[in-house]
């Protein structure tokens, strides 16, 4: 599928601005929306909009299909009469630039319970329809994941493998027993999900109402400790004990010398066959519900995947075995038919992955901070891109571009001066100028670029377990030139 030729920016919503400690969907993000209509931009690409996990990941969700309660926006709450004033006054620890999960998180958490309290308690007639009619909607995934949110929340030091014998294998007695004994937590776990959707979707109308389309982000797996793994434990490669026999991750690469071991269970590619692929369908379907295009993450991965055994502390012991390959996008495109899907192709990309990602003309990614460390046969050099091809100066992987020109070899450093015919004083801009120069239907910039920010304000580090998925941006750090910059250089490339 050809895209229209276009630029968008690149920030996940934890990172706008906002008194309680983390971005959401409050009134930050309209102003935003505003912003990249003044900016020129036709779209706003987005993380993984599922609950976070480990290291704060959004990429390690608790759930293939519900959303981060901790996007709600809160005032919208008060709002409702479901919060007070008094109860939303920001926590001293809160920081501007940075999401301090340690802080936000138990401190949002006590403020949604509230809500949720105070909505069972009362409400009219209108809210008790539009809840029942959100739960009947969703019934497929919902149940399944506000009962396990609620046996989390009862064993929060323990994974589900390690609960009673009966609850972890999901005996029918067991799973009727403990929806009765944690009614009130259930509840409470639909209410969140209702409000992050209806505030989603507002906030998206919003956005495309004034020709922004959202971009999503779909990663390829999920984390063990999630709803989807408990609930349809035969889809996953799993040992007898309900623990991972295998997980996810990729080899020794740019990123890491030993690799990365992301820990996620792998799929049992064959009952999802079995099945026509019902569950990856479901999920795409779902995906498409909150976003307008889909990013895939780790595409690769489809075609072949690397499995480490899950006694490995690294991914160096792994070794790639063959993913569903075109089987599962036909199944998906026989229900859904043609959808706008980014393939995420880097990485060790071999010739079966791009057949697999041609054969379904899925734009794939090419990041010019990759380009200039060999020599003009660089595939993420422009002369190489492609129509049907998103580039990008960096992703969330990647340093800000001054970031990465700080730490620039010498010779990256030749070949990007001569390349783009600039003298370095503003290398984030010659990059945004390549990018939006570039025959690729899609130009993509991380807001950190825009703004000319340094490497301590990255969003991720691969392989980095701890400290990042944190930062945050302020309006003060937003200036006049930088949209205009960026709206005049979309103008003059046809974007």
């Amino acid at each position: 599928m050809r895209f229209e030729r276009a630029c968008g920016v690149l920030l996940h919503p934890t990172c706008l601005p906002g008194a309680y400690g983390s971005g959401d969907f409050g009134s930050a993000a309209y102003h935003f929306v505003d912003w990249l209509v003044g900016a020129g931009q036709k779209l706003w690409q987005i993380l993984p909009l599922g609950g976070i996990g480990p290291g704060n990941s959004p990429y390690m969700s608790s759930s293939a299909f519900a959303g981060n309660v901790l996007l709600i926006d809160l005032d919208e709450l008060r709002q409702r009469g479901w919060l007070t004033a008094e109860e939303l006054a920001p926590a001293p620890t809160f920081e501007s630039q940075r999401v301090n999960f340690a802080a936000v998180v138990p401190w949002r958490m006590d403020r949604l319970r509230l809500a949720a309290t105070r909505f069972a308690a009362a409400h009219g007639e209108a809210d008790a329809a539009a809840f029942a009619a959100f739960c009947d909607r969703h019934a497929g995934w919902l149940g399944n994941y506000a009962l396990f949110m609620a046996l989390a929340d009862h064993e929060p030091s323990r994974l589900w493998c390690d609960w009673p014998a009966p609850l972890a294998r999901r005996e029918p007695a067991a799973l009727q027993a403990a929806s009765a004994l944690h009614a009130k937590r259930i509840a409470f776990h639909k209410f969140c999900q209702w409000r992050f959707f209806e505030q989603w979707l507002r906030l998206k109308a919003y956005a495309n109402e004034r020709a922004i389309q959202i971009v999503g982000d779909a990663p390829i797996f999920i984390a063990y400790q999630s709803a989807e793994v408990w609930a349809r434990q035969e889809l996953f490669d799993l040992d007898a004990s309900g623990q991972a026999r295998v997980v996810a991750g990729v080899p020794p690469d740019y990123f890491s010398a030993t690799g990365q071991r992301w820990g996620n269970p792998l799929y049992r590619w064959p009952a999802h066959a079995e099945e026509n692929y019902a569950w990856w369908t479901e999920r795409i379907r779902r995906t498409f519900e909150l976003v307008d295009v889909v990013r895939i993450d780790h595409f690769r991965g489809f075609a072949q995947y690397w499995e480490i055994p899950a006694s490995e502390a690294t991914a160096v012991n792994g070794r790639w075995r063959a993913g569903p390959g075109s089987a599962l996008f036909k199944a998906i495109a026989r229900e859904l038919g043609p959808l706008p899907i980014i393939a995420e192709d880097l990485g060790l990309i071999t010739p079966d992955v791009v057949a697999l990602r041609k054969r379904f003309a899925f734009p794939g990614m090419r990041i010019l901070q990759f380009a200039f460390g060999d020599d003009s046969s660089n595939i993420y050099l422009p002369h190489h891109h492609e129509a049907d091809s998103v580039v990008y100066t960096g992703t969330h992987d990647n340093d800000t571009t001054l970031g990465w020109w700080a730490s620039a070899s010498a010779r990256e450093r030749e070949h990007a001066l001569a390349y783009l015919a600039c003298d370095g004083a503003e290398m984030h801009w010659a990059l945004i100028r390549a990018a939006c120069v570039s025959v690729a239907d899609t130009a993509v910039i991380p807001l950190q670029d825009v703004l000319g920010l340094a490497g301590k304000h990255r969003m991720n580090l691969p392989g980095r377990g701890e400290g990042y998925w944190e930062w945050r941006f302020d309006w003060s750090q937003v200036r006049p030139e930088h949209a205009q910059r960026l709206a005049a250089l979309c103008r003059l490339y046809g974007r």
